[in-house]
């Protein structure tokens, strides 16, 4: 693709070099190739980018330099951003649909344009698949489960299993499962993890927002919503009937307990935990602000806490 092409799809200003110059992939700086893109966010990574064999860097701004000469240089104030978007405009375009022989596909799903369902997985009666999706080997699809467009389930992923919900017998302390017949909505542009599973709703539906990202080995919970943009990092475990509002970010580790709502833009550190029936907001915080520990709370306060107990302790 010419660079040409990629300024005008995605922006950014041409500060030196050839329009013209033919772009066939990006790279790091150390494994550039002559006709690759690299990027650069500070000075020290501008350097080695200079320095590379790629044909063209990106960066965030852009002062003449003998290194570069050769180079096409484009200035944009997200670089790494511009470099992403650059990576999929130049990936090869997807194949057509392709399902594998050695996977197992319900007569009842319902298959957009341009799916890739590949070795070993199972998609149920009932499911719908969007266009462009890619379901990889020995992902399940539980039936019912809907999946929107450009949807990606990385190998292992469970979709749409019974959420864990029981009723328990006060006289003989045993334990009933309550329904679960509701469904589970995966919308556009979301990405989930190797290993990770997702429980349908119990009486209604679990629903994954536009543009979710879900790490691997991440479990979410019956009956939750999840956000339009939210990320979710390994290991993370969603309680039922939780919430996590539009832009938040919940790192490694964390425990969210049932009925608790992280709000829009939230931030929670690795390990931390919001306990069940809780609401976690940024209200009357600065943006940015990282909350941690259990409960979850601002981490410069959980901090001042525990050098306090250190100064008891030592006492």
């Amino acid at each position: 693709m010419k660079l040409s092409d990629l300024i005008e799809r995605l922006g950014g200003t041409l500060m030196q070099g050839n329009a013209e110059t033919l772009i066939d992939g990006v790279n790091s700086a150390v494994r550039a190739g002559a006709s690759d893109l690299v990027f650069a966010e500070d000075a020290v990574s501008a350097a080695e980018a200079l320095v590379s064999d790629a044909v063209a860097v990106v960066l965030r701004s852009y002062a003449p330099a003998a290194s570069a000469t050769g180079k096409a240089i484009v200035e944009s104030p997200q670089p790494r951003l511009w470099f992403a978007r650059a990576a999929k405009l130049l990936k090869p375009a997807p194949a057509a649909s392709c399902i594998h022989p050695a996977s197992v596909v319900d007569l009842s799903a319902v298959l957009g344009s341009n799916v890739i369902i590949e070795a070993g997985a199972v998609i149920g009666a009932g499911v719908r698949i969007g266009d462009d999706c890619h379901i990889y080997p020995r992902a399940v699809l539980y039936p019912g489960t809907t999946l929107g467009n450009r949807v990606v389930v990385h190998a292992g992923a469970v979709l749409g299993a019974d959420g864990f919900g029981y009723v328990r017998d006060n006289a003989t302390g045993a334990y009933t499962q309550f329904p679960q017949q509701g469904t589970l909505a995966i919308e556009d542009d979301v990405e989930i993890g190797a290993n990770s599973t997702i429980d349908r709703g119990a009486l209604d539906e679990t629903r994954i927002r536009r543009g979710a990202k879900i790490d691997n080995l991440v479990h979410i919970g019956h009956n939750c919503d999840v956000g339009e943009d939210v990320v979710i990092v390994a290991l993370t475990g969603i309680s039922g009937s939780s919430s996590v509002g539009k832009g938040a970010v919940i790192a490694g580790q964390v425990g969210i307990g049932d009925h608790a709502h992280v709000g829009p833009g939230v931030i929670l550190g690795g390990q931390a935990g919001v306990l069940s029936g809780k609401t976690v907001t940024n209200e009357g915080l600065r943006p940015g602000t990282v909350l941690w520990g259990t409960p979850a709370r601002p981490l410069k306060q959980v901090l001042r806490e525990m050098a306090v107990l250190a100064r008891l302790a030592k006492r």
